[in-house]
Formats: structure tokens, C-alpha cells, sequence
């Protein structure tokens, strides 16, 4: 199964894997699971980290290599992403997670969440 992982959750993975809820845990390990991350997930990490946020300070470029080097595929952002941005409900204000719940709309990918906002989507969102 293809799985798309928030922000948060690559992070966890990449730095802090005893954060991961076990239920991500087990997924991630799962080797039959095909990881994708999201450019949207390094241009987050990008823009927090230059703004000097606590939560953000891993150097994306050592963020994508390490997760290229673990098996992770990279989904970029195109524009059939940003048209299905037009018909989200209007949940969550964070562009980052609303272009990540239109690309696993889109690609029909399961977007792997912690966050309860994004979990009220429709589609393919799996909260753990």
C-alpha cells in the first residue's frame, strides 16, 4: 500500500522514531508499504526552520537524502494538486497539510496523520 506521511510523522521518523505512534510504527516497518514523502513536507520544514522555529531545526537537504537513502519515494507538487486545493471544506488553514489531503486525494494515497484537524477530511486520511 502506498503511504503518504505528514510532515510531522517524517519528522518523528528521521530524528525522534520513539514518538512515532506505535500504529505508525508498524506501518512504516511494514516492507509490503511503498513510504512517499511530499515536496510540500521539505518546503514546510524549509520555511519553519529559516523562520527559526524549535520544532523545525533538521536541515531539510539532510531531511530528503535520509529519506531517499531509506526507501522513501518523493511525490512532487503539480498542478492537479493545487486545482483540488478549490474543493476542500475549509477545515484546516495550514497550506501545507491542505496540499498534502489534496495530493493523497488525488494520487488515491493514504495520507498518514497525527493531527485531528486533517483526520476530518475526506478521502484517504488515516489518523493514528
Amino acid at each position: 500500500m502506498k503511504l503518504l506521511l505528514d510532515t510531522q510523522l517524517l519528522l518523528w521518523a528521521a530524528g525522534e522514531p520513539d514518538r512515532l505512534p506505535f500504529a505508525a510504527l508498524a506501518q512504516i516497518e511494514d516492507a509490503s508499504n511503498e513510504l512517499i514523502f511530499s515536496a510540500a513536507s521539505l518546503w514546510e520544514v524549509a520555511i519553519k526552520r529559516g523562520l527559526g522555529r524549535d520544532d523545525f531545526t533538521i536541515d531539510p537537504r539532510l531531511l530528503r537524502r535520509g529519506l531517499l537513502d531509506n526507501g522513501y519515494q518523493e511525490l512532487s507538487i503539480n498542478s492537479a494538486h493545487a486545482v483540488a486545493l478549490e474543493g476542500l471544506p475549509a477545515i484546516h488553514k495550514d497550506p501545507f497539510d491542505r496540499i498534502l489531503v489534496a495530493q493523497a486525494i488525488v494520487e488515491g494515497i493514504a495520507l498518514l496523520t497525527t493531527d485531528d484537524l486533517v483526520a476530518r477530511y475526506p478521502g484517504p486520511i488515516r489518523k493514528l
